[in-house]
């Protein structure tokens, strides 16, 4: 980029590129050798040139213009070595003098122009060639001057063409720098004056003129984004004054005939030889007198100076000004009737507006930087512009559509105003079909409108810029509304015009779509302002920043809606419009005149004839405010007119005299302050308005027939100014302009849109230097919520209707793209009720909602494209944005629910994220298409069950009719098929089943009302309600995150189903296995929840007894597996009391039983997962399932153990407590709770023992004893063992005898004595046990009578008239083995007293009647004598346990420390087998070898405490003997526990223990006898066998009668169903032959009648012969 010297900015820095490539220096001399020919060549042709030329000088041979081309072609060559030193006037001058010779004919002048052309497009010079400019120049003006004879027509235009390559080559050049703005400006006259020559011309020059002066602008324009702005560019000055327009068509003088401008003076011919033709250049300027319209060459542009200067900056303000003045004698011009190619009403504006169109394309944004040429865009040309917006011409209204769209694109931040007037009184005025527009007209500008909508941020700005300014009208909302109108077809068809109004709407909606996701926070615009603030002086600080401009838009858009409220109040009723605006705090609450005035003002919609009729009142305030009023105009720097058009437009001008003056008399005063230049005051001032006001009333009224003249407006004003005239040209312009363009006197009050005038014209030009500045938005959607707050209903709405009623694949495309974008927007901005609306609306065109049948509606999905898109639309809004939807569940899930009835839902709908992926049989099966898609809903109403055959001959017959039947179906067409299969592809595209798989992911709301939709969607029939049921349960399983929002609802739900069926049902099943799995599923994960969710497990209990009986063994598995996978998160004592109850009732379920039993082995084996929470319940469960008789015997015995086994739980409870409960208080309480569980496992197991199964009865005796036993590790309260055997022992003694007695009295068995045997052990051994911690308790001389009283009955009773020998001797034995404990521990000794009589005396008088001789053997008569003696001395007689502690004090210190040891190893042994049970593998193992070293130890410990009490004297050594069998039967205790940890069979390991027992506890001299017994019982055992075979074998025989039984049932119920189908069938049957004979009777009957016809027909015929 280069500027001249001279200040002027030209463009130096780029160079006009050349089609051509360079040539070589010797290239360059042949070629102008070669052309030098070719001109004498076309010279010697004519007769002039061909022969001696004879001249006024004799000395000349030749012509001079052959002369100088000889002469040029001599030198040529000798230039040839540097071409760029060799001036071109040299070798250019002899073309140039052919060109400006008027000698020459056509032919000769248009060679010597191609020579030209030849030159200048292979660039023979440049710029670096000396004096290239001056070259430059005289080539310009040869052109200018170009002469020749004219010969022909066709030879003259080939000139004119030539002409005009010229011309653009010149621009074209690279030496095209070189031009000065003079020379530009000739070369555009030139082009001009051959555009206005050649309509009288061929097309063919017609076009290329035309073209030529595109190209020429295209090229000067092109320029100006290299040019730097001038600095003195301001003061640049053409020939018309910018913003002085003349709007009247018949003012101007400038005329147009048949496309040429008269103006433009154009010359044919020579002043005396018709034959010759020259150019001359026009004189054409530019002033408002002659309105001429060509470019000046005489303009005064910054000196001459800038004219010689390279062109740039000058030149192109008065190209494009008088492009933009082009514009206005073209549209003020008159048509005449000569024929024109293309007519003048499009012709020449066409031409023009091309021509401007071309300019700003090229110069672009670069416009802004020169304030000249922006200010002719700002008032000149879009002036222009909106007058030939009103034109009838749709192309000229296009053009000018799209210049408006460029100028917008480049310029929209300084023509904000300019393109708000565009808008409402162009394009929306002409849309709006009310002002006479023709249908072109209104597409045109729809399409106008629409292209802008499709500008990225277009609507943003317009909402910003107009609709948020106070001052400005609501740009955005006049479009939307005017669009979704035209959307709307009322009473016809689908039009273009709808069709494009929708796309523009659409257009909107997609750019917000675009846009959010960025949006700034939203700043809160109160709705009650706390005090007034004066509105108008409300103000911006920062428009570049968003933060800042974003909440003063809103903040003025709130006040623009309250100032449209009080204008409403104050158009009804002023005065009390007034006291509203206070109350709205838009005028303070004391009213003065400049708020008022600033109101009238700066108020859109306000009535102009209030607003006159309040300021031309002559009260005082109301006076004050017309004078606030006029000083809010500022009328610097213009005309009397302009001014008063200017004033007079915001209001309506009063009628009365009185009124006018106080009005013009404050519009004087104000305009003499502001413009003092011509006139002396403001009476002057004040006399010329009247004199203008009665001008424009005479000159417009069409009721004055006389007008004004000129002479008397100027006689009217004499002596006005102070005494003096004013200037007459002042006077005659202000005469002019009122005659030319009227003053408004009664402004529009339409509500329409307001028609363009030069007097509303200079309002915007005012207001547009008063205006706050243009707004640019970016990509964030700082207003769209706004926006889409007033869009949104329309748009839905008539999107809706075109849907509706479209045909076309690609509109409804367009209007499902349109409602996704609102659907974005609704979700973006959580506008639920919008987005609902918008669900309910697209689900309406859905084949679902119509009363279709089942083929129509598969075949409306897959064929047609409404129903399709608005189906694959509705899935899609609820997959991306259900966050947001909340009734219009409703709508969607009924279309699910219908595809499901149509069999065309992907299998894994309803299934949770947690689910098998796996495909099933079933799932291939739905996924595989159907073969006979017509019986969909057919197949869907029969029964599911398959038929059954029948053997009978009815049953053949009926399924013969109805294969019959089948057969007459229509099979399915192969474009039923194809719909079909279409049908599933859209659907499985619609991703049907994300919509509840991911309902993990929708907010709270929204999936409430998902869930509340499914359960009122279930309501409608059993296939629904059980589909509803899955999609329930996949949503609850997806959410198990946040159960709690739903899970309430959802069990309400199942809850209602469970109780109000009757019947199995699948409803029912799927509801109970649904919670079932929700528990399943949920309980890992919500352990807060866990009794919540087990509680629900409840409802199985409440299931109706059919129901429950038929679904019990799956349910039993479902719970089984609950159970395996969740019992470690089970803890409460409700969620076990549900499970456990749940496993109860299958106790004596034949099915479900094994499930059930195995699920609480799971529980209570090895005390896995036992709980003191649910210790009782699985008691209490374990007993149930002991006692029934459902299973096999070996599950009651395995119950058995589990409930003897948790004895050991017990004690490691107990263990446990004790290490980590310390307060005293504590301890009790938690060894109370402890025994309480003991106390229960005993009485669980005695009610065991009383099973009239005598191995259930005997094991449960055994392990009774075994849990009684086991209390050893538990710290037991001494009250619980009173309570064990008042509850448990004493009562299964009682009742085993009487049931024994009874029993006895029929059939006597040997396992009935088994069975007193083992109760009896259980009671001594119990007894014996307990000794230690009751013995000295007051109740227990109750408890021993009540053990010798069952030991005298049990000795006296007889079975069949006979003692029991086993009872008979065991009985004696075991009385003895207690005696001898008793005598050891010392609770029993001679006169002792216990109770209330003598413990003593009470023994041995119940002892006497067991056993009379026992008391001898127990109590020597020595001992007692020895008892005697001591308690002869008073002083030796201690208490028994006093004696007994002297007595064991006698014993040697070896003996104490061998018993230190043993009990510290026995204490260890104990710790150690009750840690082993419930170890495994390795470790238990490892435990064993351990416990079984400590054995060894104990032992070893044993025998040498033997020897030691074997050595002490016999007093001392019999008591410690006693204590040593004590040690001993410890010992023997450890042994079996061992092998009962060891042994698998426990059966077995409890007789060891039995035998063993009873074998240590006996006696020496009883050991014999024992073993002797012992074969007996071997014996007694075969025999037992064989008897236990032959019961399996019978309850074996039972168990297959049972089966035979439920097969036969079976069997019944399939017969039953049988004959259910053959009545079926044979009423199906009975149907057919029915329609068979009614179509037979009716044939016989149209048979009958057709041959009744044919004999009337012969009998009529032979009548008529």
């Amino acid at each position: 980029m280069e500027h001249h010297p001279s200040g002027s900015n030209s463009f130096h820095g780029g160079e006009f590129k050349s089609c051509h490539p360079k040539p070589s220096k010797v290239a360059v001399a042949s070629m102008i050798n070669s052309e030098i020919g070719a001109v004498l060549a076309v010279m010697r042709r004519n007769v002039r040139w061909g022969v001696r030329y004879i001249g006024d000088d004799d000395d000349q041979l030749e012509h001079s213009l052959i002369h100088s081309l000889k002469e040029l072609r001599k030198q040529i060559f000798l230039w040839q070595t540097n071409w760029q030193n060799v001036d071109p006037k040299l070798y250019i001058q002899p073309f140039l003098d052919v060109i400006l010779s008027d000698e020459t004919g056509a032919p000769i002048t248009g060679v010597a122009l191609s020579s030209v052309y030849k030159i200048l497009t292979l660039d023979v010079f440049t710029l670096d060639t000396v004096n290239v400019g001056e070259a430059m120049h005289i080539i310009v003006d040869a052109v200018k001057s170009c002469r020749f004879e004219v010969t022909d027509p066709a030879s003259e235009e080939v000139v004119l063409m030539k002409i005009l390559q010229v011309l653009l080559a010149c621009i074209k050049s690279k030496a095209a720098n070189g031009l000065s703005n003079q020379d530009i400006f000739t070369i555009i006259n030139i082009c001009l004056r051959v555009v206005h020559q050649s309509t009288s011309k061929s097309e063919l020059l017609q076009r290329l003129a035309r073209h030529t002066m595109h190209e020429l602008v295209r090229c000067i324009f092109s320029q100006l984004p290299y040019i730097s702005p001038l600095a003195n560019e301001t003061e640049l000055n053409v020939g018309d004054k910018v913003g002085t327009v003349d709007w009247d068509q018949k003012s101007g003088e400038s005329k147009v005939e048949n496309g040429i401008i008269d103006s433009v003076s154009v010359t044919l011919g020579t002043d005396k030889d018709p034959r010759s033709s020259e150019m001359v250049t026009p004189e054409t300027e530019l002033n408002n007198d002659e309105k001429e319209t060509e470019v000046s060459d005489d303009l005064n542009v910054a000196g001459e100076s800038a004219m010689l200067a390279p062109f740039g900056i000058p030149c192109m303000v008065e190209i494009f000004h008088f492009l933009c003045t082009l514009l206005n004698v073209g549209e003020s011009g008159e048509v005449n009737s000569r024929s024109n190619p293309i007519a003048f009403d499009e012709d020449v504006p066409l031409f023009a507006l091309g021509l401007v169109n071309s300019a700003i394309e090229l110069g672009g944004s670069s416009f802004r930087e020169h304030p000249k040429l922006l200010s002719l865009i700002q008032d000149e040309l879009f002036c222009n512009l909106m007058q030939f917006g009103m034109s009838m011409s749709p192309l000229v209204l296009t053009t000018v559509c799209s210049i408006v769209l460029n100028l917008y694109l480049s310029f929209r931040t300084e023509l904000k105003v300019q393109l708000e007037a565009f808008f409402s009184c162009v394009l929306l005025r002409i849309a709006q079909s009310k002002h006479g527009s023709s249908y072109q007209q209104q597409e045109v500008a729809m399409e106008a409108l629409v292209d802008f909508c499709r500008q990225h941020n277009f609507m943003a700005e317009v909402f910003a810029n107009f609709d948020c300014d106070i001052t400005c009208s609501n740009v955005f909302e006049d479009v939307s509304n005017l669009l979704s109108k035209s959307a709307f077809p009322v009473n016809g068809p689908l039009s273009a015009m709808h069709i494009l109004a929708l796309d523009g709407l659409i257009s909107m909606v997609q750019g917000m779509a675009e846009r959010v996701g960025e949006e700034l926070p939203a700043s809160d615009v109160p709705t009650h302002e706390e005090g007034y603030e004066a509105f108008w002086t409300v103000r911006c600080e920062n428009y570049g920043d968003p933060n800042i401009w974003v909440p003063f838009v809103r903040k003025s858009k709130h006040i623009k809606k309250r100032l449209m409220v009080g204008a409403d109040h104050f158009n009804n009723d002023p005065k009390k419009g007034l006291q509203q605006l206070q109350a709205l705090h838009l005028l303070p609450e004391e009213l003065d005149p400049k708020s008022v005035a600033c109101f009238f003002r700066y108020t859109c919609g306000l009535d102009k004839n209030l607003i006159g009729d309040f300021l031309g009142n002559h009260d005082q305030f109301c006076v004050q405010v017309l004078h606030e009023f006029a000083k809010t105009f500022d009328f610097q720097n213009m005309n009397l007119d302009n001014a008063l058009r200017l004033f007079v437009g915001t209001f309506r001008l009063p009628g009365e005299s009185q009124k006018i003056q106080r009005v013009l008399e404050a519009f004087s005063e104000r305009y003499y302050e502001q413009s003092p230049q011509i006139l002396i005051d403001k009476d002057a001032a004040l006399l010329l308005s009247y004199s203008i006001i009665l001008l424009n009333t005479d000159h417009h009224n069409t009721q004055v027939k006389k007008k004004m003249t000129e002479e008397d407006f100027i006689r009217n004003n004499r002596c006005i100014n102070g005494g003096a005239d004013l200037p007459r040209e002042y006077l005659s312009e202000l005469y002019h302009s009122i005659c030319d363009s009227e003053i408004q006197m009664i402004p529009d009050q339409g509500t329409g849109f307001q028609m363009m005038t030069s007097s509303r014209w200079i309002s915007v030009i005012y207001k547009s230097k008063e205006t706050s500045p243009y707004i640019i938005c970016d990509s964030t959607s700082h207003l769209d919520r706004d926006m889409f707050h007033i869009v949104y209903g329309p748009t839905i709405a008539a999107t809706s209707v075109v849907f509706e009623q479209a045909e076309q694949e690609d509109v409804l495309q367009r209007c499902v793209d349109g409602l996704l974008a609102i659907a974005k927007l609704s979700a973006y901005y959580h506008l639920n009720r919008v987005l609902d609306d918008l669900v309910v609306s697209l689900c309406k065109f859905t084949p679902f909602f119509a009363s279709l049948s089942v083929d129509e509606a598969v075949l409306a999905l897959g064929e047609d494209a409404r129903a399709r898109m608005a189906t694959e639309a509705v899935f899609l809004i609820a997959n991306k944005y259900g966050d947001y939807i909340s009734s219009g569940w409703k709508s969607i899930l009924e279309c699910v629910l219908s595809l499901h009835k149509l069999q065309i839902l992907p299998a894994h709908i309803a299934s949770d994220a947690a689910d098998d992926p796996e495909p099933s049989t079933s799932n291939t099966e739905q996924e595989r298409p159907l073969e006979n898609p017509v019986s969909v809903v057919v197949s869907q109403a029969q029964p599911s069950a398959a038929p059954r055959k029948s053997s009978s001959f009815i049953g053949r017959f009926s399924q013969l009719l109805s294969f019959d039947m089948e057969e007459t179906e229509p099979l399915p067409t192969e474009e039923e098929l194809a719909a079909y299969k279409l049908a599933r592809g859209i659907v499985k595209d619609c991703h049907i089943d994300s919509i509840f798989s991911d309902s993990k992911f929708l907010q709270a709301e929204s999936l409430q009302q998902l869930v509340s939709s499914l359960i009122k969607a279930a309501a409608k029939d059993e296939a629904s309600a059980v589909f509803c049921l899955e999609l329930l349960i996949a949503v609850t399983l997806n959410n198990r995150d946040r159960i709690l929002l739903i899970w309430q609802t959802v069990y309400e739900h199942i809850s209602g189903i469970v109780q109000s069926t009757t019947t199995p049902c699948p409803l029912v099943e799927k509801a109970i296995f649904g919670v079932l799995k929700i528990c399943q599923r949920l309980l890992p994960y919500k352990e807060n929840l866990t009794d919540e969710l087990l509680k629900s497990l409840q409802l199985v209990l409440k299931l109706d007894a059919r129901v429950a009986d038929a679904y019990c063994e799956p349910i039993t598995q479902e719970v089984a597996r609950l159970v395996k996978a969740n019992a470690s998160h089970v803890r409460s004592h409700v969620g076990w009391r549900t499970i456990i109850s749940l496993l109860s009732i299958t106790a004596r379920h034949p099915e479900a039983s094994d499930a059930g039993f195995e699920a609480l082995r799971f529980i209570m084996s090895e005390g896995a997962h036992l709980l003191p929470s649910n210790y009782i319940l699985c008691l209490d469960a374990a007993r149930q399932f002991a006692e029934s008789r459902v299973g096999e015997i070996d599950r009651s015995i395995s119950a058995i153990d589990l409930m003897s086994n948790s004895v050991f739980c017990l004690a490691r409870w107990s263990q446990e407590a004790k290490k980590s409960v310390g307060e005293d208080e504590a301890m009790m309480k938690l060894s109370q709770d402890i025994g309480e569980m003991w106390l229960r496992l005993v009485n669980n197991l005695k009610r065991v023992c009383l099973d009239q199964r005598d191995q259930v009865r005997n094991h449960a005796i055994l392990m009774l004893q075994r849990s009684v036993a086991g209390a050893d590790g538990i710290m037991l309260p001494q009250p619980l063992w009173f309570q064990c055997f008042d509850s448990a022992i004493f009562p299964l003694l009682d009742e085993l005898l009487a049931v024994s007695v009874e029993n006895s009295r029929k059939t006597f068995k040997k396992t009935v004595e088994e069975t007193l045997v083992v109760a009896a052990k259980l009671m001594s051994k119990a007894f014996l046990q307990s000794l230690q911690d009751i013995s000295q308790q007051p109740s227990f001389c109750r408890l021993w009578l009540g053990v010798l009283e069952r030991m005298e009955t049990y000795m006296s009773t007889k079975f069949r008239g006979k003692r029991s020998e086993k009872v008979h001797e065991l009985i004696p034995e075991l009385l003895k083995n207690t005696l001898l404990v008793m005598k050891t521990t010392g609770v029993l000794l001679p006169g002792d007293d216990i109770g209330s009589d003598s413990f003593w005396q009470l023994t041995w008088l119940h002892v006497k009647k067991i056993t009379p001789s026992l008391q001898s053997e127990v109590f020597p008569q020595e001992e007692l004598d020895q008892f005697q003696r001591r308690n002869a001395k008073p002083e030796d007689t201690p208490p028994a346990v006093v004696r007994v502690s002297n007595l064991f004090g006698t014993m040697s210190e070896v003996f104490n420390g061998y018993e230190r040891q043993y009990c510290d190893l026995s204490a260890t042994l104990s710790k150690k087998c009750s840690s082993a049970l419930s170890l495994d593998g390795e470790q238990k193992k490892q435990k064993l070898s351990e416990i079984k070293s400590g054995l060894e130890i104990a032992e070893a410990l044993i025998r040498k405490m033997d020897l030691e009490a074997r050595s002490l004297p016999p007093g001392v050594k019999s008591s410690l003997l006693v204590k040593l069998r004590e040690f001993k039967s410890d010992l023997n205790n450890f042994k079996t526990e061992v092998k009962r940890i060891t042994s698998a069979n426990s059966n077995a390991a409890a007789r060891d223990q039995l035998l063993e027992a009873d074998t240590k506890t006996a006696s020496a001299d009883q050991r014999a006898r024992l073993m002797m017994s012992t074969e007996r019982l071997g014996r007694t055992t075969d025999r037992l066998k064989d008897s236990r075979r032959t019961m399996m074998e019978t309850e074996e025989i039972g168990v297959s009668i049972l089966q035979d039984l439920h097969g036969q049932r079976q069997s019944l119920l399939r017969a039953g169903d049988t004959l259910s189908g053959v009545d079926e069938n044979v009423g199906k049957s009975k149907k057919i032959l029915t329609g068979m004979t009614r179509r037979m009777n009716r044939n016989k009957w149209t048979i009958g009648a057709i041959i009744a016809a044919l004999v009337v027909a012969i009998i009529i015929i032979k009548l008529t012969k």
